[in-house]
């Protein structure tokens, strides 16, 4: 069986896979990850179940497929429309949001996600951890901007901090405890403190 492709790998995907994870979005908005079936999936796509097999050996090989779309498209995005903050900081700041809204604007999808990689289940571990470095690779390109620097050993240590504090955020958003808007400012927050010692950041 295929593997499921992961964010440098997608922009080979066939229609016929992105129709299939456009289905399951659809399907998981209405009534719910949990309540999405490869059957459901294969006749909103039209697509032969078999077909959606070969591609997708689960729901949750679904679930990293669109997760990994979605980076796809911001990486996408931020090449054509780079961030424009002056600073590393600012456009840091702006990257997260910008994650953060991707994540939030399919709420039962963006549930999923986190609650899937909270467990850290077994079959998920490997592709989630493959994720994970597409994720700071776009965070890494997102913030240097054009013509800026490499990015030093201690920075990537001050992004894996955020990355955790955005994530347990997240899970605060999972819960109903916290807005985007909440997220976004508190994973922001994190940021100047860790970078409020850099007078160039």
């Amino acid at each position: 069986m295929t593997a499921v492709p992961l964010p440098g790998e997608l922009t080979l995907v066939d229609d016929r896979a992105r129709r299939i994870l456009d289905a399951a979005v659809r399907l998981a908005e209405t009534g719910g990850f949990s309540a999405v079936r490869l059957r459901d999936v294969a006749q909103a796509s039209g697509v032969a179940l078999g077909t959606v097999y070969k591609r997708f050996r689960s729901k949750e090989d679904l679930l990293v497929g669109v997760l990994s779309l979605e980076l796809v498209g911001l990486r996408e995005r931020f090449a054509s429309e780079p961030l424009q903050g002056e600073t590393r900081l600012e456009r840091l700041v702006q990257c997260f949001a910008a994650l953060t809204e991707t994540l939030c604007a399919r709420p039962h999808l963006g549930r999923a996600v986190i609650r899937s990689a909270a467990t850290g289940e077994n079959a998920l571990a490997e592709r989630l951890q493959r994720f994970h470095t597409a994720l700071m690779e776009l965070i890494v390109g997102a913030i240097r901007g054009r013509d800026d620097g490499p990015v030093s050993a201690l920075e990537l240590d001050r992004l894996a901090v955020l990355e955790d504090v955005w994530f347990s955020r997240l899970v605060g958003w999972t819960g109903g405890l916290l807005s985007p808007e909440m997220v976004v400012d508190q994973v922001a927050r994190a940021a100047r403190l860790l970078y409020r010692d850099d007078g160039d950041a």
